[in-house]
């Protein structure tokens, strides 16, 4: 089975803001699935974007997949997962000498595209 991926390492956002639009454009169209990212306010949504146009430009690729270029429209979303990544720890100053932990959190954004006839 033909799968086209997409990685974005260490995005600067959390995995559980990302989570939320991943969860709405699993098994779309990429197409689609970029049409309704486009009208989504979140931040995530701008980064999910851009892996999904980056996979559909892997499928478009006729060196990656036997000369055969794929259209946005034959493509599902499979794959989408979003794990998390390394986070910057900092300390924060609390009362009575005490300290508090800064988790900035990251990602990892994974998008994987196959095509219909495959489903």
């Amino acid at each position: 089975m033909a799968q086209f991926t997409a990685r974005y390492k260490g995005a600067h956002i959390s995995a559980r803001k990302v989570r939320l639009l991943a969860n709405l454009v699993r098994g779309m169209y990429a197409d689609e699935a970029l049409d309704a990212l486009k009208y989504q306010p979140q931040r995530g949504a701008r980064m999910l974007e851009k892996v999904i146009q980056s996979a559909v430009g892997n499928a478009q690729d006729p060196d990656q997949n036997e000369g055969v270029s794929r259209r946005a429209e034959e493509l599902v979303l499979t794959d989408v997962r979003i794990d998390g990544g390394p986070m910057f720890k900092r300390m924060r100053p609390r009362s009575r000498g005490s300290a508090f932990m800064i988790k900035k959190r990251s990602s990892h954004i994974t998008v994987g595209l196959t095509p219909i006839e495959e489903i």
